[in-house]
């Protein structure tokens, strides 16, 4: 096992091992034992396609977990289903680098290269998948070089403070409500014709955290027309202390957010972070 892995795993033990303190504290979002229980969730909902296209969610699903309980089994769904093949795979933002993750079928030795700002302090470059980094605005790749993009909560963060979690580089520093326009144009240059993109971003009433963005309604228009998709769909998830739950556009419009770094926009709904997310999947 590689070092960073093996740091890695012993948190991985101190955390499992904090579950009794997690549960008897009331489960509280990012306490010690919540990673655990988070993972156990998302690996769970994933493998029993708890989350299906125009389908009700289970009752009381996720439960004091942050959107990414329903994001990656959306994700896999998605992959899993439809005729397009997965091909040449770019992960813009990193949020598919977790062993738990790429240990799942299709993306298990998929031809995946991810990209982020900066190098992460966990890699799996041993396991044959690629590590880019840079400004997702403006990449190196040529023209129609991938046939799959996936972007699951990581456009939200695009043209705002990205030095706070994801580089030193001062120049990140910005305050663009829609630099992802200009991202979500260079997803279009280099997504190969025929060719999908799976975005997922946070949704409800427009509040910038600086490091973070919630979309509103204006702005998911203003994504798709940037991408100009041969054709899409949309679909909308909400949370509340009864879980996470299917949803209409009018049911989270005005949705909030907990940041859990500033403590900003903390409830008693054990809101991991959005109480609402956009899930679109684009075709080139």
């Amino acid at each position: 096992m590689h070092v960073d892995g093996m740091i890695f795993r012993l948190k991985e033990l101190g955390d499992a091992m904090a579950l009794p303190v997690y549960a008897l504290s009331g489960r509280r979002p990012w306490s010690l034992g919540y990673y655990t229980t988070k993972k156990a969730s998302i690996q769970a909902a994933i493998d029993a396609a708890a989350v299906q296209r125009g389908r009700p969610l289970p009752e009381g699903f996720g439960i004091g977990i942050d959107e990414r309980v329903v994001e990656y089994p959306w994700l896999f769904d998605r992959l899993r289903h439809g005729d397009v093949r997965l091909g040449q795979i770019l992960d813009a933002g990193s949020t598919l680098n977790h062993d738990y993750i790429l240990n799942r079928d299709p993306l298990r030795k998929a031809d995946l290269t991810i990209m982020t700002l900066a190098p992460e302090k966990r890699c799996f470059w041993h396991q044959g998948y690629s590590y880019v980094f840079g400004d997702f605005r403006k990449t190196r790749f040529g023209a129609a070089a991938f046939d799959t993009i996936i972007s699951i909560s990581t456009l939200e963060h695009v043209g705002l403070d990205n030095t706070m979690l994801y580089t030193d580089d001062p120049a990140k520093s910005e305050t663009n409500k829609y630099g992802f326009v200009d991202a979500v144009r260079e997803f279009r240059r280099i997504l190969a014709p025929g060719g999908r993109c799976l975005i997922t971003v946070p949704y409800g009433r427009n509040d910038n955290f600086d490091w973070f963005q919630l979309f509103d309604g204006d702005m998911i228009r203003t994504l798709i027309n940037a991408f100009e998709a041969t054709s899409f769909e949309l679909e909308f998830f909400g949370y509340d202390r009864a879980g996470w739950r299917r949803a209409s556009e009018a049911d989270v419009t005005g949705a909030t957010a907990f940041d859990p770094h500033s403590g900003r926009g903390r409830l008693d709904d054990k809101a991991g972070c959005a109480r609402a997310i956009a899930c679109l999947e684009l075709f080139g």
